[in-house]
């Protein structure tokens, strides 16, 4: 929820009165992102939904649009720590790119983090790390800043 929402707000409702918030999305049908599974267990999520949906992604600086075109955002990639690097991330953003297929979606886009060090802890790494992105097949768009580049998908 932290991207749907102001910082005001998130911190208003954290923990369980978020999670309260993000069921009644998914309740109301809304588009909140897909759920990676391995034989039955949750092992990864991804946020991706239309750029529109998340406030706080509209409202930024460093992160501002770079053009008027119709995108779709991931603002969350989450790998399980117990699978964690075993290249579930690409696979989770395949998955995503499917699902943003099958939705007609023609531009989804990223913001990776490109990590300072391989020991970076993963509470730095919620958005993904570019090399999945790149794996997956998008491609650096902007850089508008150093460590968070603007990655992007075309269907």
């Amino acid at each position: 929820m932290s991207w749907r929402l102001s910082t005001r707000d998130f911190n208003k409702q954290k923990g369980e009165a978020n999670k309260r918030a993000m069921k009644r999305l998914v309740y109301k049908k809304r588009t909140t992102g897909i759920i990676a599974y391995m034989e039955r267990e949750p092992v990864g999520w991804c946020s991706v939904a239309p750029r529109r949906d998340f406030l706080k992604l509209e409202n930024s600086r460093v992160l501002k649009r770079i053009d008027d075109q119709t995108v779709w955002s991931v603002t969350c990639l989450f790998i399980s720590k117990k699978f964690r690097r075993m290249g579930i991330s690409t696979d989770v953003l395949k998955g995503a790119i499917e699902f943003c297929r099958k939705k007609g979606v023609k531009i989804i886009e990223a913001y990776p983090i490109i990590p300072y060090s391989r020991d970076m802890p993963a509470a730095f790494a919620w958005t993904g790390i570019l090399s999945a992105y790149e794996k997956a097949g998008f491609r650096e768009a902007k850089r508008p800043s150093k460590s968070r580049p603007i990655m992007r998908y075309y269907l």
